[in-house]
This record gives structure tokens, C-alpha cells and sequence, in this order.
């Protein structure tokens, strides 16, 4: 293992497939790189070694990249009618024009044309040609060399005018190839650009318009009405709403108070805010989700792999077939050698593999890309794939089908007064260490009750069942059903029932009481997400044929939830192995799996099932690295939006792949009749790519909600 250290750069101008790939093997040639590795989708490169972004340009020369350190996320837009390559194809265009008309007057065998088509040929192809003599010279049978020996061969038997039309088509299907992945690279840039340079930072009495890159952890930020929010931080003074939309794609502003956490690249409301600064520009919440979605892109999908193996063996069987239809008619039927060398060109224009590369990335980095600006992290194509595969989908009940917070839902009384009990209840609490001891207190605080006015002494914590207490000199029990067993002997019927019919109904059940009598009943439960039942009913709408919530409370609550939510199944009292054997279980019997959870807890579960789904993902270190797919908000409608996408994204490479092979096996047909020429050959490669290209788009209008 070596120790050299990796650095990545960004390249721009990186839109062909092949193109990354000859990029990659020259880099790695470079003197001091032991290696590099480009990632297509995100236009970047990881070289291993000692060497300057010179060299590395130098390397891409082939194909005008230009290289530049990963932290410079300036993104350099050249209008697309202006870019260097473009405006050498309107020359080859004109010239090829003005070529045609001089034919028209003088005859195509005259020089005049023959000189205007050679000019465009040439400086419409003349980094095509480059490219593919090199290869030829090395034996690499790419589509630059197919490309080059279908034109100079078509000049060689004197059709220059269709050798410069194919130039030219080609250049433009290049040119249509490099606008669509820089368009469905749109969604990352848009994303790097979200978090401005700049901040506010108050330093002493001062304050300093920063450089982000200078601003330390512990700095105070100042964060005015409507501006962007240039780091994540906690708030410690002020009040405002902010729009997350761009980190969680929640499309309501949230409220934000003191200690509440706000996040890079969200927009501030109408208030005025100080902000503690917790984390260095490089590890924010949205460098994250920067750094993870272009690493999600650099992943080939199964059906990526499956493409690139057969394009291994496609090009050079095309090579054969082309030579075979040049070579065995005119010897074995005395065909002529002119019309058969004529249809091999043509074979080999339509054998160009442009469509069938860029078939799957183009759809996996616009759908990962489209996830991300709609608040869903998909870190991989593979994973893209897997979710639109899935069968049965897990759910760990609290915090993602609840709330995951106790409040009090109801309370009956037997003596006193409400106010009075939930006051005493509330001041014991205080002491408790219980979860559901805070449900007591807030609802107090709701009810506008001091409980800091009651004393409580003797206080006593009472293992498994309650606490007890003293108050104006008379004790007080607040506890389950079972400490009350022991401090009264006869219950109530009517309290046993009203415990049980709220049991039943999936709430816990704290009583108050003192040594003579029960005071009041109160119920507490764990509230249910509002979105939980839509959720679950459009699973099982779009066909997933079993949801299950897994939880470690009782039966009786588990069922209760479960109803209300309408999951098909559910499992109680579950320690976390035990989760693990229930996704176990699920995969024998169905062959895709989700664990939807919180990403903390559970983690066996989301890592044994097929697609691990984390919720709230937005400031949750352990979310974003352990999950396959994270919900940046606490969302769970995102979870059908992304099951929609990678089942469109499933369908649209499909459709891909079978439209770029079809129509270049519909265009080898015409070889039978004789009828394919230069023409409909470069038309059947360009008009498979630009079909390709906006199928792909397709991904871009499928939204949330």
C-alpha cells in the first residue's frame, strides 16, 4: 500500500465517456502518479502521487480540459454558442455550404468543391482526427477511430462531400453530447453554489466581511434579514424562520430560536441572527452532501458495469463485421469494391458506441442529481437501482413512523383539580431521569402552571415503577399501574378500566396518587407522524407488497401504532439483534429489502438490508455515513418520491440501452438492400445519442409531493 498522498482536482469540458477514460490512462502515465482515478459524473479526478495541475492538463490536451484544485468550486459557464469547439463546426458549416453551391456550378469533380470540403473536413475534424490517429497507432478501436477512417475514407473514393457532412453531423451530435452533461450536471453546480463566499463575523467590537475559508470554529456570525447562511452553526441570539429547502427540501420555512442548529446554504427570514460557527467550510452539512453525491456518481450501477463489458466486446466485433462487408461480396459475387469499402464506412459510422456509453450515466448522475436538490442523499448508482427493486420495506417505529417525542394526549381526574395534579406531578418529575417524565413537564409549561413553587422533599426514585415525593408534608406517588398495586390494595374497577381501554389504544398509562387515593389517569403517547399513513398507503399502492414496523415497546402499543398506521405487519419488544434477524428473514423470502430508521440506532439493520434509509439526515454525521439513501428532513413522503425516481431511472437506462442498439440494428439492416449511407449512418449515431440524452431529462420534472 502506498503512502503517497491523493489529491482531487476538478476538470472542465469533461462530457465524453471515452474521452475520461483515455484522460485516466494518460494521467496515469505521468511521471511521480502511482494513480489516478476520474470520476465522469462529477468531472473530477483523484491523482495519487507528486505532479503539478500543469502536467495534468497537459494530459487532457487531447481534448482541451482544463484542471483545477477540488476547493476552487467557481464554476466557469462559456455560453454554449461561444465555446471554442462550436464555433470551429459554424466554419466547417459554411464552408461546407459554399462547397455544396460550387458543386451545383462547377461539378462535383471539380477542384473548387473538392479544396472547400477538404477545408471543412478539416477544421471540422481536426481534433477528431488527432485523437483517432493516435489510436490507431496504438490499436485502440474507439469512436474517434472509427470516425477517422469512415471520413479519410470517404474522401479516398471521391465522396467528399458526405465525408464533411459526416464531420460535421458528428461534430454537432459532440456538441449536443457535451450541452447535455453539463445540463445534468446543473444540479451539483447549483448545489456548490448555494453557500455564499463571504460572512459577517463579529471579532471584539468589529465587524469583518470574511473569506469563508478563514472563518474558525467558535466564530460568531452575523446573519442578516434574507441573507444566505454562509456556515453551520448554533444560534445564540435572535429569532428568524429559515429556509432549508436547499439541504432538506422541506418547502416550509422552520423556526429557529436560540441553540437551534442552522445549516450552509439556507436563507435566512426576517430576523436578525448570531450564530456560533461549529464546523469549518470544508466539513459543513452541505459540503457533505456535495462531497457524497459526486461520490455517489463516480459508482457504476449494475447496469453500467453490464454496458461497459459489452462495449468491450461491441466495438470490435463491429470492426469484423465492417471488414467482412468490405472484403467478402466483391470476392466471392464479384461485387463492386467501391460500393462494398463504401458500406463498410458506413458500418463502422453506425458501430460508434456514443449512445450506448453515455445510456446509463447520464440518467444515474440527472436522477442522484435531482434526489439531491429535493432533499434525498442516493450515494450510489447501485443504490439508485436497489430502491427501485424493493419488495418489503422495515420501519423502526420511533422517530420515524412517531415523532419519537412523548406528550400527554389525555388526562383524568378522580379528586382535586387538574391543574393542581399536573403541577405536583410535573415539580416531582423534575427530579426523574424517565423519557416520559418531560412529556409531564411541558405540558405544565403549555398550561401556564409554576411548578417551581412547589417544594418536594424526601424525593425517591422507585426502580422500574415511579418516583414518590413530598408535598405540604403529605407523600405523592407518580408511577405505572404496578406501583400502585403495591401502595393500594383495591383499585378502582372503573381506573383498571379506563388503564386498560388506554393501553389498548397504544398509550401509556402514569397514575397519580398519594398514600389515600388515586388523584388522576395520564396518558401519554408517542405522536404519530401526520405523513405516516399517507406514506404507508401509497407503498402498498405502488406495489410494495409487505411494510413491517419493527419496536421494542409492548405488543399492545406496537399493535395499536401499527393499525393506525396501517402496516401490514408488526413486530414488539425487539432488542436490536433481534431487528437484524427480522431483515434477515425479509431477504430470504423477498429479494429487495429496506430498513428505514434513524440512522443512529438500528445500524445492524440498515446495514444488513438491501437499501438502508436514514431519516433527518441534515446535521446527522452518522446518517450520512452509514445509510445508503438519507432523508435530509424528517420527511417520510420522501421515501415514495425516491422510490419513483429509481424505479423511472430503472426503466429509462433500460430504455436507453434497448433504443441505442435498436437503432443501429435497424441501420445494419440496410446493409442487405445496399441502402445505408454515410448519412443515415452518422443520423442513426446522433439521433441515438440526442434520444438517449433527453430520455434521461425525463428524471428532472419527477418531484416530491
Amino acid at each position: 500500500m502506498s503512502d503517497a498522498k491523493e489529491k482531487t482536482y476538478r476538470i472542465q469540458g469533461l462530457t465524453c465517456a471515452n474521452c475520461a477514460a483515455l484522460f485516466e490512462k494518460n494521467v496515469k502515465e505521468l511521471e511521480g502518479v502511482q494513480d489516478a482515478r476520474v470520476n465522469f459524473g462529477a468531472a473530477k479526478i483523484m491523482v495519487q502521487g507528486g505532479v503539478s495541475i500543469e502536467d495534468i492538463e497537459k494530459a487532457g490536451a487531447f481534448d482541451h480540459l482544463r484542471i483545477r484544485d477540488e476547493k476552487d468550486q467557481r464554476v466557469v459557464h462559456i455560453p454554449f454558442w461561444k465555446q471554442k469547439e462550436n464555433v470551429k463546426v459554424y466554419l466547417s458549416a459554411i464552408l461546407l455550404v459554399l462547397s455544396w453551391f460550387m458543386g451545383k456550378q462547377y461539378g462535383e469533380e471539380h477542384l473548387l468543391p473538392i479544396i472547400g470540403y477538404g477545408a471543412s473536413m478539416i477544421i471540422g475534424g481536426y481534433s477528431l482526427f488527432l485523437k483517432g490517429f493516435k489510436n490507431l497507432r496504438r490499436l485502440n478501436f474507439d469512436m474517434n477511430t472509427l470516425m477517422t477512417i469512415s471520413i479519410l475514407g470517404a474522401a479516398l473514393i471521391g465522396e467528399w462531400g458526405e465525408g464533411a457532412t459526416v464531420v460535421i453531423l458528428f461534430a454537432i451530435s459532440e456538441a449536443l453530447e457535451r450541452y447535455s452533461m453539463n445540463k445534468s450536471r446543473k444540479s451539483i453546480e447549483s448545489l456548490i453554489d448555494l453557500a455564499p463566499r463571504e460572512a459577517y463575523i463579529r471579532r471584539g467590537l468589529d465587524e469583518i466581511l470574511m473569506d469563508v475559508e478563514d472563518i474558525r470554529v467558535g466564530d460568531l456570525m452575523i446573519v442578516k434579514p434574507g441573507q444566505k447562511i454562509a456556515m453551520d452553526g448554533m444560534v445564540i441570539k435572535g429569532k428568524s424562520t429559515i429556509n432549508q429547502a436547499a439541504i432538506t427540501g422541506e418547502s416550509i420555512p422552520v423556526e429557529k430560536n436560540i441553540d437551534h442548529e442552522v445549516f450552509a446554504g439556507t436563507l435566512n427570514g426576517e430576523g436578525l441572527l448570531e450564530v456560533k460557527v461549529t464546523k469549518r467550510v470544508e466539513d459543513t452539512t452541505l459540503a457533505k452532501i456535495i462531497h457524497l453525491v459526486e461520490e455517489a456518481q463516480a459508482e457504476k450501477a449494475p447496469s453500467q458495469a453490464f454496458v461497459d463489458q459489452f462495449a468491450k466486446y461491441y466495438t470490435p466485433a463491429i470492426i469484423v463485421l465492417a471488414l467482412l462487408i468490405a472484403i467478402v461480396p466483391p470476392l466471392l459475387w464479384s461485387g463492386n469494391w467501391i460500393q462494398w469499402i463504401y458500406l463498410e464506412l458506413a458500418v463502422l459510422v453506425v458501430g460508434c458506441p456514443c449512445a450506448l456509453v453515455v445510456s446509463t450515466p447520464v440518467a444515474i448522475v440527472t436522477a442522484i442529481g435531482n434526489a439531491a436538490k429535493n432533499g434525498v442523499l442516493i450515494k450510489g448508482g447501485v443504490h439508485l437501482e436497489a430502491a427501485g427493486a424493493l419488495k418489503a420495506i422495515a420501519f423502526d417505529k420511533t422517530g420515524t413512523l412517531t415523532k419519537g417525542i412523548p406528550v400527554v394526549t389525555s388526562i383524568v381526574t378522580y379528586q382535586g383539580k387538574e391543574e393542581e395534579i399536573i403541577r405536583i406531578a410535573a415539580a416531582m418529575e423534575k427530579g426523574s431521569q424517565h423519557p416520559l417524565a418531560s412529556a409531564i413537564i411541558k405540558k405544565a409549561e403549555e398550561k401556564g402552571l409554576n411548578d417551581h413553587a412547589v417544594s418536594v422533599e424526601d424525593f425517591q426514585s422507585i426502580t422500574g415503577k415511579g418516583i414518590q415525593g413530598k408535598v405540604n408534608n403529605e407523600i405523592y406517588y407518580v408511577g405505572s399501574p404496578h406501583l400502585f398495586e403495591g401502595v393500594h390494595t383495591n383499585i378502582m374497577n372503573e381506573v383498571k378500566e379506563t388503564v386498560t381501554r388506554m393501553q389498548g389504544e397504544g398509550k401509556t398509562v402514569i397514575l397519580v396518587g398519594s398514600e389515600k387515593e388515586i388523584l388522576a389517569i395520564i396518558a401519554i403517547a408517542d405522536e404519530i407522524r401526520e405523513s405516516s399513513k399517507e406514506v404507508i398507503g401509497k407503498l402498498h399502492e405502488m406495489g410494495i407488497e409487505k411494510t413491517i414496523m419493527l419496536t421494542g415497546d409492548n405488543p399492545i402499543i406496537a399493535a395499536s401504532i401499527g393499525k393506525e398506521v396501517g402496516v401490514s405487519h408488526v413486530k414488539a419488544d425487539l432488542m436490536p439483534e433481534d431487528k437484524l434477524k427480522v431483515i434477515k428473514e425479509l431477504q430470504s423470502t423477498y429479494q429487495g429489502v429496506a430498513m428505514v430508521g434513524d440512522g443512529v440506532n438500528d445500524a445492524p439493520a440498515l446495514a444488513a438490508a438491501s437499501v438502508g434509509v436514514a431519516m433527518g439526515g441534515a446535521g446527522t454525521d452518522t446518517a450520512l455515513e452509514t445509510a445508503d439513501i438519507a432523508l435530509m428532513s424528517d420527511d417520510l413522503l420522501k421515501l415514495p418520491y425516491t422510490i419513483q425516481l429509481s424505479r423511472k431511472a430503472l426503466k429509462i437506462i433500460k430504455q436507453n440501452i434497448t433504443f441505442s442498439l435498436a437503432i443501429k440494428a435497424i441501420a445494419l439492416l440496410l446493409v442487405i438492400p445496399g441502402w445505408l449511407t454515410l448519412w443515415i449512418a452518422i443520423f442513426a449515431d446522433m439521433g441515438a445519442t440526442l434520444l438517449v440524452m433527453l430520455n434521461s431529462f425525463r428524471l428532472i420534472k419527477i418531484k416530491t409531493g
